[in-house]
């Protein structure tokens, strides 16, 4: 863990591996449960685990808006953690909660829509009821994501981020066995399917909630931040979430909307298809998810470090984490091409016909997905880094710009042109590298050094926070 004075000296790959690594051990664990949720549903067909992609993530996608501005308390509570304000930290978490009941109504009217959608795309009738039973029951349980990413900002804007690989680990541990349970109908309990891993995931959420809820109102916290105390509503503060947050979470849902698009436009291809595409975005999300923790990181080391007006800080910080994050993506990218055909087999052997119709297809895209992995990397460090230090709508912009780009592409090259999915699959690699491409270049260059999500503290006062000067022409208003 990061000391109190370390946002005024160097950074050290040590002070990396602290907030990184459990952040990545938490990602690893919500793989964990993602992945045994689909095998699990590999063993009742292939529209069981497509529908599992499917609609998992559509329900990201819906709640991605509010995610995207909740989970900024992340970099809110970085700067004034790193700006000597800790009473601003645990006030920035009661504003995300107001945020995520504000939401949640919002999201379970979605899910009419959302039925159209899964039609309108062009899904068999049997795998959009299989679609909508995952989907509606996640959404309705959508408040426990909401309050999670909350609760779990804080702690990864103070860098304390073992707290969050325990709640994750725990989750973990009560989700893979719920799910079996569920699923298959066991001790006595009906068979439920898919809506067996639905409510599992559920179950794993509520326990992460439980773990972190705990840990905000313990004693240390209650005495250091104040927790239990700093509830009221905070206009200005929830302004700066609200404007800083807003491009985060646009950005996340218009990108995550394309991404969904483009999976749902591979569905389109047919069943074998469908679950080839699953089965390596599978893979895939041992890869990504893990370095997603990365960028966390990342955001949280440059928004210390920022807030703290360290600026070669900020960036070695930034550096020494993507030398962590190409590690990582070097060794998924060797099993990706070298272990191909056993990682899909883990898939294939439990679908109809031992997945003779799937494996092929599924394997040639996993090892092309090698390509792009250590991209990924750099655009998520990048990103993070670039959030952390309040440069949010420029990598709004670039990011949703590039993600429809690519989604009207692709939407062309399958409908129109009626590419292969292996053609379709290797313009995709080349989105994600002119994506890491684009982020790279932005923090070579732009103006993220002279941002900041903090002004200067008056005697005595440890709340006052307003939004970056950058273009920000009223800002006495806020004082």
């Amino acid at each position: 863990m990061i000391g109190d004075s370390a946002p005024h000296r160097p950074p050290r790959l040590r002070d990396i591996t602290a907030i990184a690594l459990p952040m990545v051990v938490s990602q690893a664990s919500e793989t964990v449960m993602l992945f045994v949720d689909r095998l699990f549903l590999s063993r009742l067909g292939k529209l069981y685990i497509a529908a599992s992609w499917s609609a998992g993530l559509t329900t990201f996608t819906v709640m991605s808006l509010f995610l995207g501005i909740i989970g900024y308390v992340n970099a809110v509570v970085a700067q004034n953690d790193g700006a000597g304000r800790p009473r601003a930290c645990a006030r920035s978490v009661a504003q995300a909660l107001r945020l995520a009941l504000v939401g949640w109504p919002i999201l379970i009217l979605m899910i009419p829509l959302v039925r159209l959608f899964f039609q309108g795309m062009g899904h068999l009738p049997d795998q959009v009821d299989l679609e909508m039973t995952y989907f509606s029951i996640l959404i309705y349980g959508s408040i426990l994501g909401l309050t999670r990413t909350a609760l779990a900002g804080f702690f990864i804007g103070l860098g304390r981020t073992r707290v969050v690989m325990a709640a994750n680990i725990a989750g973990m541990v009560m989700n893979v066995p719920a799910n079996w349970i569920l699923i298959f109908g066991k001790f006595g309990l009906p068979a439920m399917g898919i809506a067996g891993a639905a409510y599992g995931t559920l179950i794993g959420t509520a326990a992460i909630n439980m773990i972190l809820a705990a840990v905000y109102f313990s004693k240390k916290y209650r005495r250091d931040y104040q927790t239990h105390r700093e509830w009221r509503f905070d206009k200005k503060l929830a302004k700066v979430m609200v404007e800083f947050g807003s491009p985060a979470g646009v950005e996340t849902f218009l990108n995550v909307a394309a991404f969904n698009f483009f999976v749902q436009l591979m569905h389109s291809y047919g069943p074998d298809t469908a679950a080839a595409v699953t089965i390596a975005f599978n893979y895939d999300m041992v890869a990504f998810i893990p370095m997603l923790g990365l960028g966390f990181a990342a955001t949280t080391l440059s928004g210390r470090y920022v807030g703290a007006r360290n600026i070669a800080g900020a960036e070695r910080s930034t550096w020494l984490t993507l030398r962590v994050g190409g590690v990582y993506a070097s060794v998924m990218m060797a099993l990706f091409v070298f272990a191909a055909r056993p990682l899909v087999n883990v898939f294939a052997a439990g679908l109809e016909g031992g997945g003779e119709s799937v494996a092929p297809l599924a394997r040639t895209i996993l090892r092309l997905a090698a390509i792009y992995t250590l991209a990924d990397a750099t655009q998520l460090i990048f990103a993070g880094a670039l959030r952390g230090a309040g440069d949010t709508k420029y990598v709004m912009r670039i990011s949703v710009a590039l993600h429809w780009g690519f989604a009207v592409i692709a939407w062309f090259a399958i409908k129109r042109f009626a590419v292969p999915p292996v053609t379709m699959w290797v313009i995709f690699i080349g989105f994600v590298i002119t994506l890491g491409a684009a982020m790279y270049l932005r923090y070579r260059i732009g103006p993220w050094r002279g941002m900041s999500l903090v002004e200067d503290k008056e005697p005595g006062d440890d709340s006052e926070l307003v939004s970056p000067g950058v273009g920000y022409e009223d800002r006495d208003s806020l004082c």
